[in-house]
């Protein structure tokens, strides 16, 4: 009988896992988490182009107390233009960059169509965040106590959570918005926040589920620990990966689900405006001014997209078992060094 022996790697072949321990070699957490974010290019960049994005709506017609550099208002009606054609030029476009009085063209009543498109952006990213901040304030706080507890806390709080699970988020919201006549930015960033938190809270409730069997628990218990402090202390630290990751996709799927409200005529509303209810008012103008429905579809592709590269980013940065694929100059130099240390010995 032939016995088949493994095959061994060869001497001076690299491992991956060297390479990595290598690199993290006395760094804290944190610091494993930013380099790791900061090696995925999609992430670095889609923050760039997020934090222009928000920086460009926020400094070009102001916010708040911040003071704008645009000389037109979102609610300004212009008078004196005929066509209000689009005065932005750029390569492929145009073999010279222009701007013109304004860029993004000006709609049917005369309003500038590139301070309506910021103040779109502006209003969009309240909605995203309040929703963010409230979903993530329940679903964390009701995963916590279900996966902790267990038993007839975790049976009664999953099948509340079940329940909401049911409810369609856009018909929910559309109806309160007509019962009551509440429509607005905090309406909708409150009903979505509101409706939104099911999916992170059983996820969270699984991560409990899971770390409250670990030893470090069972330490803290013996040492006297609360039950409010093992949940805050020592068991929700090591959930923070899976709930930022979740937040991101979460306020991604947001930008959508405002922009269908307001496009069904349940969101934001005018006087003020969101990048959905910009497309909704002008859904008929495609085919005589394009632009009007061009500008704002392209930002909320933006956004969308750049938090859902972000969320990305930040999953491979906070999951361990995320392996990074070593390139081959450090392939080479592990093989240089492992040579050279073979010839000193």
């Amino acid at each position: 009988m032939t016995t088949v022996m493994p095959s061994l790697p060869e001497q001076g072949a690299p491992d991956e896992s060297s390479l990595e321990q290598k690199e993290t070699a006395g760094l804290s957490q944190g610091q494993i988490v930013r380099r790791r974010f900061f090696r995925h290019k999609g992430a670095v960049a889609s923050l760039i182009v997020l934090a222009f994005v928000m920086i460009l709506s926020i400094s070009s017609i102001g916010w708040g107390f911040i003071p704008g550099w645009y000389k037109w208002g979102y609610n300004e009606v212009l008078r004196g233009y005929q066509t209000g054609q689009p005065t932005l030029q750029v390569w492929p476009f145009s073999s010279s960059f222009q701007w013109g009085a304004h860029p993004f063209g000006l709609d049917r009543l005369g309003i500038d169509w590139f301070a309506a498109v910021m103040r779109g952006v502006q209003q969009t990213a309240v909605v995203i965040v309040v929703m963010g901040i409230l979903s993530t304030a329940i679903g964390v706080t009701l995963g916590a106590l279900a996966g902790y507890f267990g038993g007839w806390v975790d049976s009664v709080l999953m099948r509340f959570t079940d329940l909401i699970l049911t409810l369609p988020t856009i018909l929910i919201t559309a109806v309160l918005g007509f019962v009551f006549g509440v429509r607005g930015i905090w309406p909708v960033a409150f009903a979505l926040g509101l409706l939104s938190w099911t999916g992170l809270a059983r996820l969270v409730r699984g991560e409990f589920l899971s770390l409250r069997e670990r030893e470090f628990v069972d330490a803290a218990r013996v040492a006297g620990a609360s039950n409010p402090r093992i949940i805050f202390k020592h068991i929700l630290p090591n959930t923070v990966g899976v709930i930022v990751v979740n937040v991101t996709l979460l306020m991604a799927g947001g930008i959508l689900v405002e922009a269908a409200l307001s496009f069904l005529g349940f969101g934001i509303q005018f006087p003020d405006v969101s990048l959905g209810s910009l497309i909704s008012e002008n859904a008929t103008s495609f085919n005589t001014r394009p632009w009007l429905f061009l500008w704002p579809g392209i930002f909320i592709i933006v956004i969308a997209l750049c938090i859902n590269f972000i969320g990305d980013g930040l999953r491979d940065a906070f999951d361990p078992r995320q392996k990074r694929i070593p390139k081959s100059k450090d392939l080479r130099s592990s093989r240089e060094e492992k040579s050279k240390a073979a010839e000193g010995a």
